[in-house]
């Protein structure tokens, strides 16, 4: 049973392009689907998370993180009566626009476009990817999805002022989004945070001595483990502390926004849209923990010097291939040069790019000698 402000299938805004009703599935099945089988979502697989594989195979890459991401949200959306086929489409689809190697990859790409008087944008660029640029269907281009999977992908993480962005004026900007994509930012945050705790620690970068001083919600879960398992290796008694630390985040987020919903007196999707603020959200304390967590990562981890050898490897390859390409685009593929007389040349070679895996961007430099 769905909650009344819950998104129903059967009032779904439709496609771009009308298709008929399939026999067996649903229309948030059926956008599933396309996610699931489109090239844009298996490059994940090659494409960086945090660390790359020069420490180890075993740790996160963009599709196994996005796995995760489908797995929290989709807890998540049953225990709050949510579509959870649109969840999970939702949270499939949240990641396919960035570009290779990480977060360093966004900066650069950003970076280089700032130069030319535009900007990168990960959550537009997948939009971009599911609308044109995947080629699968003989009727139209990209994949068709609902408009409720479009608007998700937009607007799960932030809003858009439509004076800014009148592109995207049909996305309903002046509204919030419904509760299934407002989950998918916080879902996205719990999977990383707690994997990049997870795969710090495997990688040497971070202790659980660290992280309790840093998190005293960790400390707390981490002496509870020692004290259940006195007898197992310190890295089961971590595995403990962080599923505990898992459930903690899911479960606060899961009960505030029940209070949250039920305070507000929303009863509809209509009240949900119309609500002046987003509904899903923790509550104060663990919103606290959530920082003190993010802040810990970013300063412990992301900043890590340990890193700094990828990430600057990283911009350099990213910057010097988007300018080898501006100055000569006769080397790019025959189909982006045929874009490159409708659109700008530097938004055609982003686009070339942030769809590229890290291994192939670096076949390319390698191959072009930069």
């Amino acid at each position: 049973m769905l909650a009344d402000y819950a998104v129903r299938v059967e009032d779904t805004r439709g496609r771009r392009y009308p298709e008929p009703q399939h026999s067996y599935r649903n229309e948030f099945q059926r956008d599933r689907d396309r996610v699931i089988h489109s090239r844009a979502f298996r490059r994940l697989e090659a494409k960086t998370q945090v660390f790359t594989r020069r420490y180890s195979d075993h740790f996160r890459n963009r599709l196994t993180h996005t796995f995760e991401v489908a797995q929290i949200a989709r807890t998540i959306a049953g225990q709050l009566d949510l579509n959870v086929d649109l969840v999970e489409a939702l949270a499939l689809v949240h990641d396919v626009g960035h570009p290779p190697f990480g977060h360093a990859g966004e900066r650069a790409l950003d970076a280089a476009m700032r130069a030319h008087n535009s900007f990168f944008d990960h959550n537009l660029h997948a939009l971009r990817i599911v609308e044109d640029f995947e080629m699968r269907y003989a009727a139209f281009r990209g994949l068709n999805l609902t408009f409720e999977v479009r608007e998700g992908i937009v607007k799960h993480s932030r809003d858009y002022s439509a004076d800014q962005y009148p592109d995207l004026s049909e996305y309903l900007l002046a509204l919030r989004p419904p509760l299934e994509a407002q989950l998918i930012d916080l879902a996205d945050e719990i999977a990383y945070d707690t994997a990049d705790l997870d795969d710090g620690y495997e990688a040497h970068l971070l202790t659980w001595e660290e992280m309790g001083g840093g998190i005293p919600v960790f400390a707390g879960l981490f002496a509870e483990a020692e004290r259940s398992w006195p007898d197992v290796a310190e890295k089961l008694q971590f595995n403990e502390a962080l599923k505990s630390l898992l459930d903690h985040l899911v479960g606060d987020l899961i009960g505030n926004t029940k209070a949250q919903v039920s305070a507000t007196g929303v009863r509809s999707l209509e009240g949900v849209r119309k609500c002046p603020r987003r509904l899903v959200t923790f509550s104060p304390a663990v919103d606290r923990e959530r920082r003190q967590i993010k802040d810990f990562l970013h300063r412990e981890l992301y900043l890590s010097k340990a890193l700094d050898p990828d990430k600057e490897d990283a911009e350099r390859v990213i910057t010097e291939m988007f300018n080898f390409w501006m100055v000569k685009p006769e080397n790019l593929p025959s189909s982006y040069r045929e874009k490159a007389t409708q659109e700008p040349l530097a938004r055609v070679v982003c686009d070339y790019i942030a769809g590229m895996t890290d291994n192939f961007i670096l076949e390319q430099y390698q191959k072009y000698a930069l």
